[in-house]
C-alpha cells in the first residue's frame, strides 16, 4: 500500500547521500518534497503541517548540524515523527478483570467488519483465548449467514438467534420480526457467560454514509453490553474521507482503537497516517490480506520502517516461529548433525512451511532495502513453488530419496506427470544437487560453515602458500592388491607391539622397562582366530 509513498521518500533522502553538511536551503528542499509525498498519499493536511513543522525544526537544530553523517540523522528524525503520526507504541487489548471481554467493531458498510470479526477470533483462539462472535448486523442482506460462514473457517462459535435479512431483502423468517440488534448483543453477552466463553466479539451493523439511526444503533448497543474495547474499523483505500468518517464516529460512538482493513490494497495509504493525528485514538490492528491468518498486530515503528524501506525484520521472524514446526526443525537438524543427505521430501516439508507464512512477495517485502527491487518483486510468479511441487510430487518416493537414479526416462515420465518441459526438471535437479553440495560443506568445514575464511575453526578460507604451522600426517592408503594389504597389516601390527613393549622407535624411546619386560607371546594373547597370521615373521 505504501509503495508510492516509499518511493517518494526513499528519492527524497538520496539527495542528501554525500553531502557533510546541510544548508537550510537543503532541508527547505527536503521538507517541501516530503509535503508533496504525504499530500499525493491523501494523508489530511493538517498531519501533514505539523509532520512538516516537527521534521524541519528537528532539522536544523544542532542534532543535524553536528552530526558526522547528517543525510543520516535526516532519515531517523523522518523515521521517529512517522512512529509519532502513527501511535508511537503498540496499543494491545485491554482485557477485563473479571471475563468476558467485550469487543465491539463499527464503521461503515464495506470496509469489512464482519470478515475482521473472524479474523480478530482466529487471531485470539491463536492465542489462546476461547472467542464468541455475536451477529448483530441483522440489516444487510446474508449478513448473518457471512458472519457464520467465515467463523466456521476460523473455527469461532458464533451467536446468532436471529436470521437477519435474506439475499432478495425480504426477512430470512418473516415470522421471526425484524429482529433487534440491541437485545442480541445483550444476549450474546449473558450466552459467554454462561458458556464460560473469556472474549465475545460483536459484530454491528453498518451504513452507507454517516447517518442519525446508524449512530443511534451503535450507541444503544455500546450502553447495552458496555465494552471493554470499541474499535473503529476502517478501510485503508477510502482516501481523504477516512478522516470525516472517523470522526463523525468519534462523536457519535466513540472508540478506544482503529483496525485498518485492506492494508494490501494498492491504495496510497493516507488513512493509516492521518487518523491518529486526527482523532488521537491509535491503530491496533491491520488487516494484510485475505487469508484469516493475515491480520496482525499494528506495530507503528514496524509500520514506519516499512515505508521508509528500512524493512520488517522482526514481523518475518514472528511469521516464521509461528509457521515452522519446532519437531520438524529438531528432525532437520538430526539429519544434518548425522551427515545424512536433503532429500526431496525435506524440500517439500520446508516449501509447506513457507506457504503457510503467506505469500512470498510480502515476506521478501519485509527485508531491508527491497524497495529498489519492487518492479522485480512485482513480476515474480508465486505459481513457479506450485510447478516445483508439482515436479516432486510426480516422482515416486525412492526417486524423492534418491535423486541419483533419476535417468532420462525417469525424467521424461516426471515431466509428463507435472506439465512441465524436461528442462524443468533438470533445471530443479541441478539447483537441488547444488544445495546439497553446500550442506554437505557445512557438515565437513572443520566444525563450522565453510566459506568464512579470517576466523579460527570455520573453515573455507584459502589454503596458505608457505608452510603450515600445524601440519596434518596423512596415514599410508591401504593396497587393492590384497597381498600387499596383508603385509601392511602386519607391519602395522607389529609396529604397535613394539610401542606396547617400548621397543625402539616408541614415542618414550628404549628405558629399563623394555629390558625388564620378557617378549610377549602372541598364544598368551586372546587374538581372533585367524589373526596369527598377521603376527608372524
Amino acid at each position: 500500500m505504501f509503495a508510492t509513498l516509499s518511493d517518494r521518500l526513499t528519492a527524497t533522502f538520496k539527495s542528501l547521500r554525500g553531502k557533510g553538511r546541510l544548508s537550510e536551503a537543503d532541508v527547505d528542499a527536503t521538507i517541501r518534497e516530503i509535503r508533496r509525498a504525504l499530500l499525493d498519499a491523501d494523508v489530511a493536511l493538517p498531519v501533514v503541517r505539523r509532520f512538516a513543522g516537527t521534521i524541519r525544526e528537528r532539522a536544523l537544530s544542532a542534532e543535524v548540524s553536528q552530526a558526522l553523517n547528517p543525510a543520516q540523522q535526516v532519515v531517523q528524525i523522518v523515521h521517529e515523527e512517522l512512529i509519532a503520526v502513527l501511535g508511537g507504541q503498540t496499543r494491545r487489548l485491554r482485557f477485563a478483570k473479571t471475563p468476558p471481554t467485550v469487543i465491539m467493531l463499527a464503521g461503515l458498510q464495506g470496509a469489512g467488519k464482519t470478515t475482521l470479526a473472524g479474523k480478530l477470533g482466529h487471531w485470539l483462539k491463536d492465542q489462546g483465548h476461547t472467542p464468541l462472535l455475536v451477529a448483530c448486523d441483522l440489516q444487510r442482506p446474508n449478513a448473518v449467514d457471512q458472519l457464520t460462514v467465515v467463523a466456521t473457517r476460523a473455527g469461532v462459535p458464533v451467536f446468532a438467534p436471529h436470521p437477519g435479512v435474506s439475499a432478495s431483502g425480504a426477512l430470512a423468517t418473516p415470522q421471526a420480526g425484524p429482529g433487534d440488534p440491541v437485545a442480541v448483543a445483550a444476549q450474546g453477552v449473558a450466552y459467554a457467560v454462561e458458556k464460560q466463553y473469556d472474549v465475545v466479539i460483536v459484530d454491528t451493523a453498518g451504513r452507507l454514509g454517516v447517518d442519525t439511526e446508524m449512530m443511534r444503533q451503535a450507541a444503544d448497543i455500546r450502553d447495552a453490553v458496555h465494552p471493554d474495547e470499541i474499535l473503529f474499523v476502517l478501510d485503508a483505500m477510502i482516501g481523504q474521507d477516512a478522516v470525516t468518517t472517523a470522526q463523525a464516529f468519534a462523536e457519535g460512538v466513540g472508540f478506544t482503537g482503529v483496525a485498518l482493513s485492506k492494508l494490501d490494497g494498492d491504495a496510497r495509504g493516507g488513512a493509516a497516517l492521518s487518523v491518529v493525528g486526527v482523532t488521537g485514538k491509535p491503530v491496533m490492528f491491520a488487516s494484510t490480506g485475505e487469508r484469516l491468518d493475515e491480520f496482525e498486530l499494528f506495530h507503528p515503528d514496524r509500520m514506519a520502517s516499512r515505508i521508509l524501506d528500512m524493512g520488517d525484520v522482526l514481523t518475518l521472524i514472528e511469521q516464521a516461529q509461528r509457521a515452522f514446526d519446532a519437531d520438524q526443525a529438531e528432525k532437520m537438524a538430526a539429519k544434518f548433525v548425522a551427515d545424512e543427505d536433503f532429500t526431496f521430501d525435506d524440500f517439500l516439508a520446508q516449501m509447506a512451511a513457507l506457504k503457510n507464512m503467506g505469500s512470498l512477495k510480502k515476506m521478501l517485502g519485509m527485508l531491508p532495502g527491497m524497495g529498489e527491487l519492487r518492479d522485480q518483486l512485482d513480476n515474480f510468479d508465486e505459481r513457479e513453488m506450485d510447478r516445483v511441487e508439482a515436479i516432486i510430487r510426480s516422482m515416486t518416493p525412492q526417486e524423492r530419496a534418491q535423486p541419483r537414479i533419476l535417468n532420462g526416462s525417469r525424467r521424461q515420465r516426471i515431466a509428463r506427470g507435472s506439465g512441465v518441459q524436461v528442462s524443468d526438471v533438470n533445471q530443479l535437479l541441478e539447483r537441488f544437487t547444488e544445495a546439497q553440495k553446500m550442506m554437505r560443506q557445512m557438515r565437513k568445514g572443520l566444525g563450522g560453515l565453510p566459506g568464512m575464511p579470517g576466523i579460527p575453526g570455520m573453515g573455507g578460507g584459502k589454503k596458505s602458500k608457505g608452510r603450515s604451522s600445524a601440519p596434518v600426517r596423512k596415514g599410508k592408503a591401504r593396497s587393492g592388491n590384497p597381498a600387499k594389504r596383508a603385509a601392511q597389516e602386519r607391519a602395522s601390527a607389529e609396529r604397535a607391539l613394539q610401542q606396547q613393549q617400548g621397543a625402539p622407535g616408541s614415542a618414550f624411546g628404549p628405558g629399563a622397562g623394555a629390558a625388564a619386560r620378557p617378549p610377549v607371546d602372541p598364544a598368551s594373547l586372546d587374538l581372533p582366530p585367524g589373526f596369527e597370521k598377521f603376527l608372524g615373521r
